[in-house]
């Protein structure tokens, strides 16, 4: 429509245009492909993002995206569509415009560990010293008597590894389970801005950016957020002691697949993890739909969702 030779328009008349605009249709064009396949040195080149926005009028990359999912007037099939159709800039993409709101949208890989670890290692600790004798509650004394560590017996560290090792493999199954049916709800999604944003916000910007080195790894307000109910379920399923054990164990796998994700993206890898990195890159550029496991493919190949790369 606006090409001069055929007809010209009015910046008023474009503006009623986009006012009464129900949705975008787009282009065939497609980034992800069946067809596609893994090597050890992919490296996809840079959107041109000026180009890329002209094309799709979807979300400009040189802008900050939330407001720009917020306000849209695209359908979710649109939106669908675009958002599994990765894009590429050297530097990550801004957010939010205010700062004080940007930095809690960026996590650096380390940011893991240092947080997640020692809580992992306190619980795993308070679990062994509850196996042993009994511990104020956490609200009345949350200090440890590690004056006493020598006390425990091997009976209650032995106790408190099974524990562990039962978190550890909750903590896979957890993985599988909310990639699959939380991060990719796509099916039951409302067809609404705020539901868009909602999911752009949890998963749909790794979608959208899948190479983006800072939104690679969840935020700690995040990752608190989505452990919260689980956690709250096993000290009602489980005694204090038990519960304490399995969520050290989980919490501790969770900081292995948040940085495994994040080097499946981004480093050289040994062989098991090369082979995990072309399986997860299959997710993101030759099905979305299949391929949920990050550590491992069991739970995929469990319930059928395994992806041929």
């Amino acid at each position: 429509m606006q090409d001069k030779t055929e007809h010209e328009h009015s910046d008023a008349a474009y503006e009623m245009m986009e006012e009464f605009c129900i949705g975008r249709l787009g282009s065939d064009e497609n980034v992800v492909d069946e067809n596609w396949v893994a090597t050890d040195d992919f490296h996809p080149d840079d959107t041109e993002v000026d180009k890329d926005y002209a094309k799709h009028q979807f979300i400009d990359l040189r802008k900050p995206m939330l407001r720009q999912v917020w306000e849209a007037n695209f359908s979710k099939q649109y939106y669908l569509r675009q958002i599994h159709q990765p894009r590429h800039v050297p530097e990550p993409a801004r957010m939010f415009g205010p700062d004080f709101l940007e930095v809690f949208t960026r996590t650096n890989w380390y940011v893991v560990p240092i947080v997640w670890l020692p809580i992992a290692t306190y619980l795993f600790l308070r679990s062994a010293f509850q196996f042993t004798m009994p511990l104020p509650s956490f609200l009345s004394n949350p200090a440890l008597p590690l004056s006493k560590l020598s006390q425990i017996p091997p009976e209650a560290f032995g106790s408190t590894m099974i524990c562990l090792f039962v978190g550890a493999f909750v903590w896979t199954l957890l993985e599988y389970l909310l990639h699959r049916f939380l991060f990719h709800i796509d099916e039951y999604l409302p067809d609404k801005p705020a539901w868009l944003t909602l999911h752009f916000l949890l998963h749909g910007v790794h979608h959208y950016l899948p190479m983006d080195r800072l939104r690679l790894v969840m935020p700690p307000l995040l990752f608190a957020t989505l452990e919260w109910p689980f956690t709250r379920l096993a000290y009602i399923l489980f005694p204090v002691a038990v519960a304490n054990g399995i969520i050290s164990g989980a919490f501790l796998f969770y900081v292995l697949y948040d940085c495994m994700h994040y080097a499946l993206h981004h480093t050289q890898l040994p062989t098991y993890l090369r082979e995990m990195k072309k399986y997860h890159l299959g997710h993101h550029y030759k099905n979305y739909e299949l391929g949920f496991g990050v550590t491992s493919k069991v739970w995929d190949i469990v319930f059928n969702t395994y992806l041929p790369v």
